[in-house]
């Protein structure tokens, strides 16, 4: 029987976007067949993740916007959903290939492997949608903020906690509801019901890194809130951007008190519109 290392392993090394998301679903369903026999075991994850030739990737700040109703232009806003959601799936197998060493229960492995295999089922629901409109992944350009994060911390595991789940996937939970609206505003009832159900799942996702973060924080005998902060100060480049998700968040077990510190001025009135 192989571990469950090199299953993880297997999903990172996998250059095709559905092929990795089908490898993710694939591996976690050996997991759980093996009913708690089958071994952690050890791996030596890369520093990047094996991707396809497409998308271009480009820095944030030279990302095309994605305006209009458009077939084009919804497809291009769920391309940006689908590139988070294929950089999620590599990020929670990283997450159990890198810290097998970390002394933690297979509660742990258990829960991000569940997390691999619900990102892997976002991606694959947005790319049939996109296919609806004719397009496929790679179509337009994304950028790397994701990755680079898993980078700084891909040597501290408390820090990969804080900065991944708890900050770039709960963002997700602060602009995601608006993009609901948008889908459903327009009579695309389709889309908004993907993005919804990806919410909720997002929302458990953050709780797991959560959860997993206070674990290890009562285990060193450290306080979570300032634990936190300083680990997000030091390896988040940036403020935290407004408006926040307060409900969602604080189901997702991360209250305001922690990220409120370290948020950026709210956005003032526009000078074009006067709106907020």
């Amino acid at each position: 029987m192989t571990d469950l290392a090199t299953l993880a392993l297997a999903v990172l090394m996998e250059p095709d976007a559905a092929g990795k998301a089908d490898l993710s679903r694939e591996a976690a369903a050996l997991w759980r067949a093996s009913n708690g026999a089958m071994a952690i075991g050890n791996s030596v994850p890369p520093d990047r993740p094996a991707r396809p030739a497409l998308p271009e990737l480009l820095p944030p700040n030279e990302m095309p916007r994605r305006r209009g109703q458009s077939e084009a232009a919804r497809a291009a806003l769920l391309h940006a959903v689908q590139h988070i959601e294929l950089n999620a799936i590599d990020l929670a197998w990283d997450m159990v290939a890198r810290f097998t060493d970390a002394d933690l229960p297979r509660a742990f492995y258990n829960d991000w492997v569940r997390v691999g295999e619900e990102e892997a089922t976002h991606f694959t629901l947005l790319a049939g949608r996109m296919a609806d409109f004719g397009y496929a992944y790679g179509d337009f350009p994304a950028h790397d903020g994701l990755w680079e994060a898993a980078l700084a911390t891909r040597h501290n595991l408390p820090a990969r906690l804080a900065v991944v789940p708890m900050v770039l996937e709960a963002r997700g939970l602060d602009v995601t509801p608006a993009m609901i609206d948008r889908f459903a505003k327009i009579g695309d009832e389709t889309s908004a019901r993907i993005l919804n159900r990806i919410l909720m799942d997002e929302i458990t996702h953050v709780a797991t890194g959560s959860r997993w973060f206070h674990y290890i924080c009562a285990r060193e005998t450290i306080d979570p809130r300032m634990s936190w902060q300083e680990l997000v100060e030091k390896n988040f480049k940036g403020l935290l951007k407004p408006p926040f998700n307060r409900a969602a968040r604080e189901e997702a077990g991360l209250p305001e008190e922690y990220y409120a510190p370290l948020a950026a001025p709210a956005p003032g009135p526009n000078p074009k519109n006067g709106k907020l």
